[in-house]
């Protein structure tokens, strides 16, 4: 039973960490400052941290760095100071601290016996596939998904761009755009223009705020000229994880000028952020999101996922939903499951944990403001949770439908089943063997619905 009790908004001291014991404030508000001082290595990260941290810790995030991840480090001063924000972070506070999880995962957090799903793919929605101009995905009929730039200001570990988005890593050599981003952002105007069933875009990459705001707002504007888009949302988890960036005035002053030009147009412009835990939720997060909505937004709303050991109990799902809505004025939206991508078995839940998750979480929230736990089922789209088709909980495998006949959809695709997986290690001990009888085939049978 969940007791609701307002809780006030408190920006950690960054100062509990030895290496930015001198910072002042007008440091930390600057977004140049925090830009200048992410954290990209082991070596700056115990500079941050000095004696609070031991080897050991270290030792384990290394070995995960040249091992297994999947997304190099790259962590905004803004995200670690969210990381044990009660008290100086030693081992034991880091190792349980959700926001250290899913940011900065270490080698001890992922699995030995499954670390990956079979099923796993780098680009686990296919959406490269879906691509009818590099960077721009039309999967939905009159949706589409616009991929600015490949870069973020930090690196989340469960990325599900991972085979796209940033540096490559010693276990991943990253895809790179070819064309020049004038050229690819020219050819998606191009598209849309010649394309007018597509009303909704979602300008994303990456992150917009990678985007130098002068190129940003000349494609939004470019945007904005053509007659049959009529939503736009722009993907930001640095809104959460950078805040300064949405504060600098010359940029509030663009995104006003945006919203100015989308209100005579009547054309929603929104912003999508990512917080997965109640503790991302500081002041300056608050006051980045209410300056979007004072600057004429019509939305700033949450795109959570799903993780083990982060938010996946029905208290740090509301606990974040009530910090969102409550303080800092943006709606909670979705909770995708975490995508079947490599080295992602540590995070992922099993489907009825989110059914049960969704269920647990109704009646406390505003219905506006109730987030959709979904699944994003690969070729057949976002699907609320309980819109499941069938489930064989013994194996993990559930099939799913689809209504709609995307461009690249064939004339029976509405008829078909699609498929995901639950994680192997949270199947009974038949599906578990079961599984393991599987890939030890010479060739595993493909899931229902693959191309």
């Amino acid at each position: 039973m969940y007791t609701y009790r307002q809780q006030e908004l408190v920006e950690p001291d960054w100062r509990r960490f030895p290496g930015w014991k001198d910072v002042t404030v007008q440091q930390w508000r600057d977004v140049q400052w925090q830009r200048a001082h992410c954290v990209k290595t082991v070596r700056q990260l115990r500079a941050v941290t000095g004696d609070l941290v031991g080897d050991a810790f270290f030792a384990d995030l290394v070995r995960d760095q040249t091992t297994s991840a999947t997304m190099s480090m790259l962590l905004t001063p803004q995200l670690i100071n969210t990381m044990a924000p009660h008290t100086p972070p030693d081992d034991e506070s880091l190792r349980a601290d959700p926001v250290r999880r899913y940011m900065m995962p270490i080698a001890s957090d992922r699995r030995t016996d499954w670390p990956s799903h079979p099923y796993a793919s780098r680009d686990s929605l296919h959406e490269a596939e879906m691509w009818v101009t590099e960077g721009l995905t039309h999967r939905y009929p009159t949706k589409v998904l616009a991929e600015v730039v490949p870069t973020c200001p930090q690196y989340c570990g469960h990325c599900t761009r991972m085979d796209l988005v940033g540096p490559s890593t010693p276990g991943v050599d990253k895809y790179r755009f070819a064309l020049r981003p004038a050229d690819r952002l020219a050819r998606i105007l191009d598209y849309l223009r010649a394309t007018p069933t597509v009303r909704d875009v979602v300008v994303s990459g990456g992150d917009v705020a990678n985007l130098p705001w002068p190129h940003l707002e000349d494609f939004l504007t470019r945007l904005l000229t053509i007659e049959s888009v009529r939503d736009i949302r722009l993907a930001s988890k640095a809104l959460v994880g950078l805040p300064q960036h949405w504060l600098v005035p010359s940029t509030v002053a663009g995104i006003e000028r945006i919203a100015a030009i989308a209100a005579k147009r009547g054309v929603s412009v929104a912003m999508h952020t990512h917080a997965n835990a109640a503790s991302q939720v500081t002041p300056l997060v608050a006051e980045a999101s209410r300056t979007m909505l004072a600057a004429g937004l019509r939305d700033v709303r949450n795109q959570g996922v799903l993780l083990a050991g982060v938010n996946d109990t029905p208290q740090a799902l509301l606990d974040l939903c009530f910090a969102l809505l409550n303080e800092a004025s943006v709606t909670p939206y979705y909770f995708y499951l975490c995508d079947v991508i490599p080295q992602a078995e540590h995070w992922r839940l099993p489907l009825h944990r989110a059914q049960s998750l969704q269920d647990a979480i109704m009646g406390y929230l505003p219905g506006f403001a109730t987030p959709r736990l979904v699944c994003d089922v690969p070729y057949a789209g976002k699907r609320w949770v309980h819109q499941v088709v069938s489930y064989d909980r013994v194996r993990g495998i559930s099939t799913w439908a689809k209504e709609f006949r995307g461009p690249f959809d064939e004339a029976d695709d509405a008829e078909r089943r699609y498929e995901y997986v639950d994680p192997i290690h949270t199947l009974p001990a038949e599906g578990r063997l079961w599984w393991t009888e599987q890939t030890n085939q010479p060739q595993p049978p493909a899931l229902t619905g693959a191309r």
